[in-house]
């Protein structure tokens, strides 16, 4: 059974996706304060590849060290980007590539200029300096040989009509970046893309391929109609010169479109005689030796391409492939959940969490476990050192310890000597015995008198929980990576690029 999955269901996956920010609450995660190692890795430097499975989303919640909301303006539709160099060749907008030769009544384009074998992994756009962001809708090769280089400055037009940046590119303004989005979301490998509406027509005929020119025609401009099912026919206009049909491009000595048309699904051009005309209108037919002429000569060809529904400008997202969806994360120095002293090695997307039992809606949560000391602080617990619980066994690793609150920040992942008791098991810190660093010797007492908010955090008889339930909720995204320092006054940025 012959099946494909269509850019089209690409297009309204990441849609789904997007939209579903608007109702499910997800939150950006930051994890795992402990080397790699820790993990099996033989380094810290290269970490393990993100295992899909029901068993390490457990895991997932040892190591957590904060989460972020993710509100709907954190999101956005994404597609890869592609700067403007005018040292560059550049594909074209073509609605025929498939990859394949022609399949029954559909004819198809195999590949595009540079290879593609479809339109949307073609590089038929790019960005200038200035974030616009242009549709190439021809490129001076119409047999899909090897575009020309673009030359020039970069493009500064936002006419909502095609215009000719130089005598091989033909061009769309599409759009341009707003400040935001080029603070939020613009990447060295992505841009953002959003949903506009900037055509000029329903999809018109704009371009023509004049993939062989013929010989022998009589010379002169001649013009014929692009048949198809138009609502309004498109007529080309028909440079002859040296019994050649000239090049689809601007200027007098070039073909080019007299009329556009309109709402074109498909289109052919026929070059007999019979359909070649002396005026604009396409009305008077050529007669006597110009037809003998025209008839005899050697026969060329011209493809039509046809614009997208509603033209080009429509729809932004769906003309230039935006199957991605970009999600955007920002831990600040005023996020107090998030510890600024330990660094992480893991970032990941959390979908539809609890907090205290019921849907969690909190802007930032820590997720790390909590106890708070008594006593006067003299030596520091560490961060990362190993700390213990004699009377209970407990073992866990510390992530910050904040001595002027007296509150100890700490994780217990399943692993030996990071969260185990010596007879492998997970054994909760409790009580108030003492609690011992393994590498400061710091050890003071759990202050299990006090229940109440400390510095933002609840305690309940000396300990706090993550302050979003354990295991609730579905990770969706992982992504294990190099360690990350953090500091007070830093900013991490994290983007998400999810295809579909």
């Amino acid at each position: 059974m012959a099946a494909i999955i269509t850019e089209k269901f690409r297009q309204s996956s990441a849609k789904s996706f997007k939209d579903s920010f608007g109702t499910d609450k997800y939150y950006m995660f930051v994890g795992k304060s402990q080397p790699w190692t820790s993990e099996g890795a033989t380094s810290d430097s290269l970490p393990p590849a993100p295992v899909d499975s029901v068993a390490p989303e457990s895991y997932y919640w040892d190591d957590m060290l904060a989460a972020k909301l993710i509100g709907t303006t954190n999101t956005t539709f994404a597609i890869p980007r592609r700067n403007y160099s005018s040292s560059s060749a550049f594909d074209m907008y073509r609605h025929d590539v498939s990859g394949t030769t022609t399949t029954g009544n559909y004819p198809t384009k195999t590949t595009t200029s540079s290879g593609a074998n479809s339109v949307y992994n073609s590089t038929y756009y790019f960005m200038t300096t200035a974030h616009r962001i242009y549709k190439v809708l021809y490129n001076g090769d119409p047999v899909q040989t090897g575009a020309t280089n673009i030359s020039g400055s970069e493009p500064t037009s936002e006419q909502t009509g095609p215009f000719w940046h130089d005598a091989n590119y033909y061009l769309k303004f599409m759009y341009s970046l707003t400040t935001s989005e080029v603070q939020n979301f613009l990447t060295t490998d992505f841009m953002p893309v959003t949903i506009t509406a900037n055509s000029a027509a329903n999809r018109p005929i704009n371009v023509v391929m004049v993939t062989s020119g013929g010989s022998s025609y009589p010379n002169g401009t001649f013009y014929t109609k692009v048949r198809g099912d138009g609502t309004t026919t498109a007529i080309i206009k028909l440079v002859v010169s040296g019994g050649t049909i000239q090049e689809f491009g601007d200027g007098a000595t070039k073909t080019s479109m007299q009329n556009a048309g309109v709402a074109y699904s498909f289109a052919q051009v026929d070059l007999t005689g019979t359909n070649i005309f002396t005026n604009t209108a396409a009305t008077t037919a050529i007669a006597g030796s110009t037809l003998s002429t025209w008839n005899s000569a050697t026969a060329g060809a011209i493809t039509p391409i046809i614009d997208p529904t509603g033209g080009h400008g429509t729809d932004d997202v769906k003309e230039l492939g935006g199957h991605y969806v970009m999600v955007q994360g920002k831990f600040e120095p005023s996020d107090a959940d998030a510890t600024q002293v330990n660094d992480f090695r893991r970032v990941g997307i959390l979908k539809n969490p609890n907090a205290g039992g019921s849907a969690a809606s909190i802007a930032t949560a820590r997720t790390t476990n909590a106890l708070i000391v008594s006593g006067s602080i003299g030596t520091n617990y560490q961060a990362d050192e190993l700390i213990t619980q004699a009377t209970t066994g407990a073992q866990g690793r510390v992530i910050e310890f904040d001595a002027t609150n007296k509150i100890l920040y700490y994780v217990q992942e399943k692993y030996a000597s990071y969260g185990l008791d010596t007879n492998k098991n997970l054994t909760a810190f409790s009580t108030n015995a003492a609690v011992t660093g393994g590498s400061s010797s710091a050890s003071y007492s759990v202050d299990t008198s006090i229940s109440a908010t400390v510095n933002g955090v609840v305690f309940t008889g000396g300990y706090a929980s993550p302050e979003l339930d354990r295991d609730s909720g579905e990770v969706i995204y992982v992504e294990n990576r190099r360690a990350i320092s953090r500091a007070s006054d830093q900013t991490e940025d994290i983007k998400v690029v999810v295809e579909y």
